[in-house]
């Protein structure tokens, strides 16, 4: 079991292996955001890694995300969270009021409707659109095919703030081809974000211009394993 003292140190390794790899790409650890995916961790570890200095976190479900940050930006006002996990439209109000950037716009009933609520609201959180690089039928996200349209969407006529482009590629393919894909799809639409990348193949995910990493594992330690009934 990790324990909060190791949390610092795990951070610290991350982020050596992060400046080694954007130094190989041509770049600089401060072109690359390293999100610590705090789902499913208890708030104390998430407060070691605080305390520690980190500032950027992500999370999975907009409910346990509420049970667990506004206690924690009592004390550390400075915090950014992305959504990294799916967001139904009947949760948009609530995100909006929550998290810095929504990483999984995937949909266009979700854009319109963030869209709507952003303009009622005045919150516009960072937004990126998820492609489903593998066309995986049982994953969210557009297909490669449609997302010259789906930027188009979002981008010009919604006017949502598009950052850039995510990604969850295939278990069972290599990285680095999704990773490609994405880099070419954001360049011709002219985007500039690449949020890519996890604790097995961040450093593959930089080398192919990552800007956005998100790093659970190695920071907070393996989730633990679901109760057998």
């Amino acid at each position: 079991m990790i324990l909060s003292q190791d949390i610092a140190e795990n951070l610290a390794a991350v982020k050596s292996r992060v400046e080694i790899a954007a130094k190989a790409d041509g770049r600089t650890e401060n072109d690359i955001n390293l999100i610590a995916v705090s789902k499913t961790k208890p708030a104390p570890l998430i407060y070691a890694a605080l305390s520690a200095g980190h500032r950027l976190f992500g999370e999975n479900r907009l409910q346990e995300a509420e049970e667990k940050w506004p206690a924690l930006r009592e004390e550390f006002s400075n915090v950014r969270l992305h959504l990294i996990g799916p967001l139904q439209r009947n949760k948009v109000k609530r995100s909006l009021q929550l998290f810095d950037a929504i990483e999984t716009v995937d949909r266009p009933k979700l854009a319109t409707t963030l869209a709507r609520e952003m303009d009622v609201s005045g919150l516009r959180p960072d937004c990126y659109l998820q492609v489903n690089t593998g066309e995986e039928v049982q994953k969210s996200g557009v297909i490669p095919s449609e997302l010259d349209a789906f930027v188009a969407l979002c981008r010009d006529e919604l006017e949502l703030p598009v950052r850039g482009l995510m990604c969850l590629p295939p278990k069972t393919e290599e990285p680095a081809l999704n990773f490609g894909l994405l880099r070419e799809l954001a360049k011709r639409n002219g985007l500039e974000e690449l949020s890519m990348g996890m604790t097995a193949d961040f450093e593959i995910a930089i080398r192919f211009g990552a800007t956005v990493v998100r790093v659970g594992t190695a920071i907070f330690g393996e989730r633990a394993p679901l109760p057998t009934v």
